[in-house]
């Protein structure tokens, strides 16, 4: 069973054995059909996508506001990808939501595509803000959130950043007016792996940011993480991760461009991540490559 909790206005759910083990099952998924998905179309950025799966497949999973059927409904949340290199993650983690046929998966890159290499708005249903350059969805994400404050006060935007992104002085500019503008609707999500320092929730605190840290595959770390935080606030979430988690090799060493390489990379990739499988889940049928 779940239970009701109230958040900003809206009621999420903490999370019982059943959800937590569906979700973890929806990621292994999820993680097969990206490593299907950039072995098909020979490009993209496998490893950044793989350190945010959890993080999307919970966000899509439990937190987020959304209709797949409706993806344009008004007072859907809001979810700004600023870490456009995890464009594959967020576009596999939608198929599973039921936001457009898995199969298009099949097609990223491809000419005439719906999912090109960095999201965009235009083209695929569910993609609510279209971002590339480094630092700029968190100041999209500002914009919305000060524009729904008073209009749709109950619509929540979340907004993921990459851990590169922190060296965008816009970034710490929106962190300083988000603060001034008191946006309790706006949450944060750092996906923190190699070389950020480990005083960052310290510095998010001094520009007056409510802040705390998560394991960032750990989903019942994420969510109890996120319920720490007060709802009368912004909010800004940690979560340490791992480039390449799920496949071995990838998490050792994250070369650019492997597991694009060929067909023969591609499916030792995935017998690495067949062996990390606990959840017992029923593989789905991929596209031959």
């Amino acid at each position: 069973m779940t239970h009701a909790l109230q958040f900003d206005k809206r009621v999420v759910f903490t999370m019982d054995a059943v959800v937590l083990t569906e979700l973890e099952a929806r990621a292994l998924d999820v993680r097969r059909d990206i490593v299907r998905m950039l072995g098909i179309a020979r490009t993209g950025h496998m490893a950044s996508s793989l350190s945010a799966v959890d993080i999307l497949v919970w966000l899509y999973g439990s937190v987020l506001s959304v209709r797949p059927k409706e993806p344009l409904w008004e007072e859907r949340d809001r979810f700004v990808l600023s870490k456009a290199s995890a464009s594959p993650a967020l576009y596999a983690v939608l198929a599973d939501r039921g936001f457009f046929d898995r199969d298009a998966l099949w097609g990223y890159r491809q000419l005439g595509s719906t999912l090109q290499a960095f999201a965009d708005a235009r083209r695929t249903p569910g993609v609510d803000v279209s971002c590339g350059a480094l630092g700029v969805g968190l100041g999209i994400s500002l914009g919305l959130a000060l524009a729904f404050k008073n209009r749709l006060p109950q619509l929540r935007v979340f907004c993921l950043i990459g851990a590169r992104e922190l060296q965008e002085g816009s970034v710490w500019e929106s962190l300083i007016v988000a603060a001034r503008h008191g946006l309790s609707n706006l949450t944060v999500i750092v996906d923190k792996n190699d070389g950020v320092p480990d005083d960052l929730a310290e510095k998010f605190h001094s520009f007056g940011w409510a802040a705390a840290c998560a394991d960032g595959h750990d989903i019942r770390s994420l969510n109890d993480a996120l319920e720490s935080l007060p709802a009368h606030c912004q909010r800004l979430l940690i979560a340490k991760t791992l480039r390449g988690k799920g496949i071995p090799s990838l998490e050792r060493e994250t070369p650019a461009g492997k597991a694009a390489s060929n067909s023969r990379t591609t499916d030792d990739l995935l017998k690495e991540l067949e062996g990390l499988d606990n959840v017992g889940t029923e593989k789905k049928p991929g596209r031959s490559l």
